[in-house]
């Protein structure tokens, strides 16, 4: 068995490599008064600012509250994969979904095209490009699951297309897959470049940005929702809660629709250009067939990022990077000996169906959380929805509006969760 463990990274823990090249960040301050405004957003990451640019641009006076800075969650710590549809494959949304399948794959598989509509109507600089997401296979016995996978998005007009091993191998540059489908729909990003793009987009519109604002407290008064932060408090009649794998007790019970899981990332140096050459060739980005899914792409700088699930509670030192460092040696040997500049985490929301939720648990109140791992455009698309249906009570959602409902035993869920990756770590290894 491979022992080698991640001892050094350059940069220090939890500083990630997408703030190092992203663009500047706008300048905001914190909620030092009072303010009324139509709709109160809390969370600046995918969903609350894509909610707030399209509210903002119609006219609705929007306060966007955010607890640290934007793009400090998730929407600037991910992978910046821009992938189609939801975390199941569509005859298992069909089987399990039926009433609402049809529209919810249509609204998944179309998501991405609102990540690249909203980039070039503001000319957000993101380094975006659209060369197709690539799923390898990690064993032959996968190969029949993406097969079914690419089938159900043919049948609905996606141009998928199917590689054997060697086309494989050339594309990712890698002898550990072996075959792989590519999805037309998906592209990368800089991550923390668009969400800081979204929020000077949100400016732009006359939305008011607030970062450093924790929500601390939220009840009715007098036909209005009052938001109290420590300086201030806002009045509104709607309210968006976007705070997805960040969500806390603010509403009851919200926190306990989901479980929160911790990504972790690795990103090398920059690499020489002929090293660069050898990996991901054409540029794309991959999510492979794992259990554990296990994501790679590179940055225009030429470093290769690898990612996926960490320890729950987070990482603590770089040993707790060690099985990204091992998978990262086993796909691409050549990269033995680089060093690894950065190493991160990130936290994602799962809900126990793999669908992103919409409640409105009273009137007023609307939340949006659940991203699956697929947040950059499955929630900038919800954001957009939830904006529409709060402008046009008649326009449909992009999934519907479902029942609050906590996860029975939530405490015990993270030590689930931890059995539950130790078992699939063994699964995807033999």
């Amino acid at each position: 068995m491979n022992k080698k463990k991640l001892h050094t990274v350059l940069q220090p823990l939890d500083v990630t490599a997408w703030t190092a090249t992203a663009e500047s960040a706008p300048q905001l301050q914190s909620l030092r008064e009072d303010l009324t405004v139509d709709v109160a957003i809390v969370g600046a990451g995918f969903t609350g600012l894509s909610a707030a640019i399209e509210l903002a641009s119609s006219g609705v006076t929007v306060a966007v509250l955010e607890a640290g800075l934007v793009g400090g969650g998730a929407s600037g710590r991910n992978g910046g994969q821009i992938n189609p549809g939801l975390k199941l494959d569509p005859h298992v949304v069909l089987a399990k979904h039926g009433d609402i399948a049809e529209h919810a794959l249509d609204f998944a598989g179309k998501a991405p095209d609102k990540v690249f509509d909203i980039v070039a109507r503001y000319d957000i600089q993101c380094h975006i490009k659209r060369t197709g997401w690539l799923m390898p296979a990690h064993r032959e016995s996968a190969e029949a699951d993406l097969a079914r996978r690419a089938e159900g998005w043919i049948r609905r007009g996606v141009k998928v297309r199917t590689l054997d091993r060697a086309q494989t191998c050339r594309i990712t540059g890698s002898r550990a897959y072996t075959g792989a489908i590519i999805d037309p729909r998906g592209g990368n990003l800089q991550p923390l470049s668009y969400v800081r793009g979204l929020a000077r987009a949100a400016l732009s519109e006359g939305a008011q940005l607030f970062d450093n604002t924790p929500v601390q407290d939220l009840r009715r008064e007098n036909g209005n929702w009052v938001l109290t932060t420590p300086w201030g408090k806002v009045r509104a009649p709607q309210v968006i809660l976007a705070t997805n794998g960040y969500t806390d007790g603010l509403w009851p019970g919200l926190k306990q629709t989901i479980i929160p899981i911790h990504s972790f990332q690795i990103a090398t140096v920059p690499l020489d250009a002929s090293l660069a050459a050898s990996i991901l060739p054409e540029g794309h980005h991959a999510a492979d067939t794992r259990h554990l899914i296990q994501y790679f792409r590179k940055d225009p700088a030429g470093r290769f990022f690898l990612g996926g699930e960490g320890k729950s509670g987070g990482p603590r030192t770089p040993e707790d990077f060690s099985h990204l460092y091992r998978s990262m040696l086993a796909t691409y040997p050549q990269l033995q000996g680089v060093p690894i500049e950065y190493a991160w985490s990130g936290r994602l929301a799962v809900t126990p169906d793999y669908l992103p939720h919409v409640h409105e648990p009273a009137p007023g109140i609307s939340a949006v959380l659940g991203c699956q791992g697929r947040g950059i455009a499955m929630m900038t698309a919800m954001g957009q929805s939830i904006a529409a249906h709060l402008l046009d009570r008649t326009s449909q959602l992009g999934l519907p509006v479902t029942r609050l409902k906590r996860i029975p035993f939530h405490g015990l869920n993270q030590l689930y969760a931890s059995v539950a990756s130790s078992y699939f770590r063994m699964m995807d290894v033999n």
